[in-house]
């Protein structure tokens, strides 16, 4: 599953740091032993053919451009057919989030992920709402293969180091994860994993697909994300054996706004 046009690329970074919410749900509430193991592969990167910048190229809007490049991939795979993002869905969502304004620098200090899941959900982004999430363990390899296979994607936060600029392949560098291998030196930045293999995950960032280690994703992820869409979950396909949609739904609406 080698990604389509995967030359070095840098946009701009936008993730806030991560932010604990103990009404959040825990993913690994609600997977059984029945389920079955996920696959040592998955590919959900086959179907869109034109991945956007949405504006990340020019502001830190990573986190809303990752939510819409989910819905792009979902739709693609369920249909009726694929929904097209735009620059502008990005940055009205990033707006009504954080406030920012094209022209003011200072407002351009990026997203929590947490609050954007959040947003999502009840106002949606793009003209999109998801039904339900749930955070994962960060950097759990079993986590993150289980979401994107039943779900079609996890929704990432990475610290990026600065020795990723200019990867083809993001990896942990030689020397490890110190002086420019340090975990946030070049900063926060969101991803959808829409794919992978025994030896790598496959995101969609600043217009391409981008690879990435499975050890760079243990050492740099700091929160991850299954997220539930309706247009995904509520198809025909039934609920995956050992994993309990009907539960998450009604411990969801028992949390208190």
């Amino acid at each position: 599953m080698a990604p389509r046009n995967s030359q070095p690329m840098m946009g701009k970074l936008g993730k806030a740091p991560a932010r604990v919410d103990r009404r959040t749900l825990n993913f690994a509430q609600y997977l059984h032993p029945t389920l079955p193991p996920a696959p040592t592969a998955k590919n959900w990167t086959d179907k869109v053919t034109d991945w956007q910048m949405l504006g990340n190229d020019k502001y830190g809007d990573c986190v809303e451009a990752a939510a819409l490049h989910m819905e792009q991939s979902w739709s693609a795979y369920e249909g009726p057919q694929e929904f097209e993002p735009t620059d502008k869905e990005a940055l009205d969502a990033y707006t009504a989030l954080t406030g920012f304004q094209v022209g003011d620098p200072s407002t351009d200090r990026g997203t929590n992920m947490l609050d954007a899941l959040n947003f999502w959900r009840t106002a949606g982004i793009g003209g999109n709402t998801v039904f339900a999430f749930a955070a994962c363990e960060p950097g759990n390899l079993e986590h993150v293969r289980a979401t994107v296979d039943l779900f079609g994607a996890a929704y990432i936060g990475l610290q990026l180091p600065y020795s990723a600029q200019g990867q083809t392949v993001w990896m942990v560098p030689p020397g490890g994860p110190v002086g420019p291998g340090q975990p946030n030196s070049w900063g926060g930045h969101c991803v959808p994993v829409i794919g992978y293999t025994p030896t790598q995950l496959i995101c969609v960032t600043w217009g391409k697909l981008q690879p990435m280690t499975w050890q760079f994703f243990q050492t740099y992820c700091d929160e991850a994300y299954a997220v539930l869409s309706g247009q995904w979950a509520d198809t025909n396909r039934a609920d995956p054996d050992g994993f309990t949609l009907s539960q998450l739904r009604e411990d969801l609406a028992a949390i208190p706004g």
